[in-house]
């Protein structure tokens, strides 16, 4: 019972919060970006960047990943506190687990080393979203439609891209170093 608090920690932490919090601003970011900037594409404003001697990648391009490799470590961050926050509510509440045993199980389960984890996942996740997005957008073909079908793959391929790199970076950051529990 008195590890209760640290396991979820753990599996929250090192996995859930960055997953889920990626995935989400894939929906809304990533699509977004791919439907902005497809839009451009379409009604020829990228080539309008292009005349006026503006690179589109520099001017669209690099502030959306700055942006959002800035933001996702800080979304992730918050979202890691959220949950421990409901895991600490669900277990007084509905397992009647004390709060300071379940606090005391996360401090002894939960190391550093996790939370430099989350941050740098989120780095990468916020990367690939919007390079993802961003590249679909500058890809866009097909009028309106096209749009559409940029932002949905745009999302699609970010989510894919999120798994494989989490698996990878969950391989070489947990499995390779022997770190099991810190």
């Amino acid at each position: 019972v008195g590890a209760v608090g640290g396991a979820f920690a753990v599996a929250f932490c090192r996995e859930l919060a960055p997953v889920l919090t990626a995935g989400v601003v894939a929906g809304q970011v990533g699509s977004a970006f791919a439907a902005e900037i497809g839009e451009m594409q379409v009604t020829e404003q990228i080539d309008a960047l292009y005349m006026l001697r503006t690179n589109p990648v520099d001017y669209l391009v690099v502030p959306r990943v700055i942006a959002c490799c800035i933001m996702l470590p800080i979304l992730t961050i918050f979202a890691v506190a959220v949950g421990l926050l409901g895991g600490l509510f669900v277990a007084a509440y509905f397992y009647e687990l004390e709060p300071s045993v379940f606090l005391e199980s996360v401090r002894t389960f939960l190391g550093p080393w996790d939370l430099v984890t989350v941050a740098i996942k989120s780095f990468i996740f916020g990367l690939i979203i919007a390079l993802v997005g961003c590249g679909w957008g500058l890809t866009t073909a097909g009028g309106g439609k096209g749009v559409g079908q940029a932002a949905t793959a745009a999302v699609v391929t970010s989510w894919v891209f999120i798994f494989m790199a989490d698996f990878f970076l969950s391989l070489l950051m947990f499995h390779e170093l022997g770190i099991t529990r810190s």
